[in-house]
């Protein structure tokens, strides 16, 4: 019997215990209810303050290096990833092309310096012998003329100096004539006194005549020989006189002839002079013409001088300097590398000076303004929050700029949430101990509210 009421005791007790533990889930679940749904609601009221995107990046300034030359690499000073600071020499190049070009260049200037003071000796020269020139030529021109006169009246001698000679030349010819004249009767006497002279020696062979009378015949002969020769003389010696008197003429009229040219050729002075005259008259032009040769001389020295600074300026340009502090980048080149103007050789970045370009989507821009504090989280280093704030918005969405922006006006159109770049700065810059680098990725967090 005690069994039984054992039993029939457990019996009734079962029911209450499960109900309690039932009370008691129900308790805890009500519980944890209640702390996810005001979990919930803090966490939603909480972040409703906050505009966040991991569509974000570290950017800074990254400065490309290259020649502004081509030329051969001597010299490279720097390795990659190495710190630099501004004005540190990174790379030379080959300067014997330009130092060439630079010695050129100064001899050219040397030259238009010289020839700037010969137009000035010029101008000096042309300004103090203009007065003297144009006296000069004035009294080189009534010379000119005064022989003119002469000449013209030397000329006019020599034309009467002709007619003498032909006067002459027709007397020795009238004398000619006579002496020729003479010679038939001396001639005729010869022959008549040879005939004689035969006669009388045929006679005096026969012994008909005397000896006397053969030596007056031949003595007769001989005097009309001796006639004959004194007329064949007197001839030869007249047509002598002609021929004389025709080279007399021949002599006056290349004398007269001669002084024709004189004549031409002091009225060629003449107008040479009058050249001089001119010229000499011109001397304020040829003042201004040697004057404009001065400023000519000066435009090229100053074309000359150019020409050696951009000489120089290029011989600068063979050593190239770091531009900015920053780390060696993308080195690209090695010693004896012939490179060419704009070349990429290395690039610097400046990660003392970075910030963050973040991608909102552009429906979470509406509470979002400049200056509101930002939050960072490096996905190099999560457990480290940095501070910053929002320094501008790009005018512009993401896509717009891209290579190939859409073109909504053309095929079907769908619409696709864009996203504006926002930069945000830094409050701190950050220490040696966290490396912040172009390119790293971050998830900013904006308090709009």
């Amino acid at each position: 019997p005690e069994a039984t009421e054992d039993t029939a005791v457990t019996t009734v007790e079962a029911p209450v215990v499960r109900n309690g533990k039932r009370r008691r889930n129900l308790s805890i679940g009500i519980a944890v209810l209640l702390i996810v749904t005001v979990s919930g609601l803090i966490y939603w009221l909480y972040s409703r303050q906050f505009e966040s995107t991991d569509d974000a990046f570290i950017d800074g300034d990254i400065v490309q290096i290259s020649p502004k030359v081509s030329a051969y690499v001597t010299k490279i000073y720097v390795k990659s990833n190495q710190l630099v600071h501004k004005g540190d020499l990174l790379v030379e190049l080959d300067p014997t092309d330009f130092q060439v070009k630079l010695e050129q260049a100064k001899a050219q200037l040397e030259n238009a310096r010289s020839q700037q003071g010969l137009a000035k000796a010029n101008v000096d020269l042309t300004t103090k012998t203009a007065d003297a020139g144009k006296t000069t030529a004035a009294s080189s021109v009534q010379t000119a003329r005064s022989n003119v006169d002469q000449t013209q009246l030397a000329a006019a001698a020599k034309r009467s100096q002709i007619a003498q000679a032909q006067a002459a030349v027709r007397t020795a010819q009238a004398n000619l004539a006579q002496t020729r004249a003479q010679l038939p009767q001396a001639e005729s006497n010869v022959k008549l006194a040879q005939t004689e002279y035969n006669r009388r020696l045929a006679l005096f062979q026969k012994g008909d005549i005397s000896q006397q009378s053969l030596d007056l015949a031949t003595n007769a002969l001989q005097n009309a020989q001796s006639q004959l020769n004194a007329a064949e003389k007197q001839v030869a010696a007249a047509q002598s006189r002609v021929d004389e008197a025709n080279a007399g003429v021949a002599t006056a009229n290349d004398t007269y002839r001669q002084s024709l040219a004189q004549v031409d050729l002091t009225r060629s002075q003449v107008d040479e002079s009058k050249g001089r005259l001119a010229d000499a008259a011109a001397a304020p032009e040829r003042i201004g013409v040697t004057e404009a040769q001065v400023d000519s001389a000066e435009s090229q020295i100053a074309a000359a001088e150019v020409a050696v600074h951009q000489a120089e300026v290029e011989l600068s340009y063979t050593k190239i300097y770091a531009p900015s502090d920053g780390y060696v980048t993308k080195k690209t080149i090695e010693e004896g590398q012939l490179i060419q103007a704009g070349t990429p050789l290395m690039a610097i970045s400046q990660s003392s000076a970075v910030w963050v370009v973040a991608n909102f989507k552009e429906t979470q821009l509406e509470n979002m303004r400049i200056g509101q504090p930002v939050d960072i989280k490096v996905d190099a280093y999560p457990g480290q929050t940095f501070k910053g704030k929002v320094e501008s918005f790009q005018v512009g969405t993401g896509s717009r700029f891209s290579v190939l922006p859409p073109e909504n006006a053309t095929g079907n159109y769908v619409k696709v949430v864009q996203r504006v770049p926002v930069k945000i700065v830094f409050d701190d810059q950050p220490d040696d101990a966290h490396l912040l680098a172009p390119g790293m990725s971050v998830e900013p967090s904006v308090k709009v509210r």
